[in-house]
């Protein structure tokens, strides 16, 4: 299985470790940048795309961030040339319509509302990375 680089923006340190530790379950062979806020994850996407090596293969992003919503940086990353086509997937607690919409006008990839159920989250994060990393074909970020 070839080396992925993942993007986990989000606040919820909790809603990390879990995450992690699906992937890790998951056995994916991956690295793992975190970004706590929207400010800090387009200051790393945007540190990436003048290292090409550094850019990540895939995000998941939150909606609910400080700084900068989840929704400001979609939209940054899908109107910029370097970043856009990394695939996002939007990963929230959110099931607003008005988030949902928002989303898929900005272009994200797909949308998962984050389940409270600990085992579900953890097979949501597994049916990730199976679509997204055993099945889909991602673009090529780097050399």
């Amino acid at each position: 299985m070839q080396q992925i680089h993942i993007l986990l923006v989000d606040d919820n340190e909790g809603d990390i470790l879990l995450t992690r530790e699906a992937l890790e379950e998951a056995r994916i062979i991956n690295k793992i940048s975190i970004a706590y806020d929207g400010i800090q994850a387009i200051d790393l996407l945007k540190k990436s795309a003048r290292v090409a090596s550094t850019m990540p293969d895939l995000i998941l992003l939150d909606i609910n961030l400080p700084k900068m919503n989840g929704t400001e940086v979609l939209s940054i990353i899908k109107n910029d040339p370097d970043l856009r086509r990394i695939p996002v997937i939007m990963l929230t607690t959110s099931s607003s319509e008005k988030d949902i919409f928002a989303s898929y006008d900005n272009y994200a990839n797909c949308y998962i509302t984050k389940p409270v159920d600990l085992d579900r989250f953890m097979d949501v994060v597994r049916t990730i990375e199976d679509f997204w990393i055993s099945i889909v074909k991602l673009p090529k970020t780097h050399a």
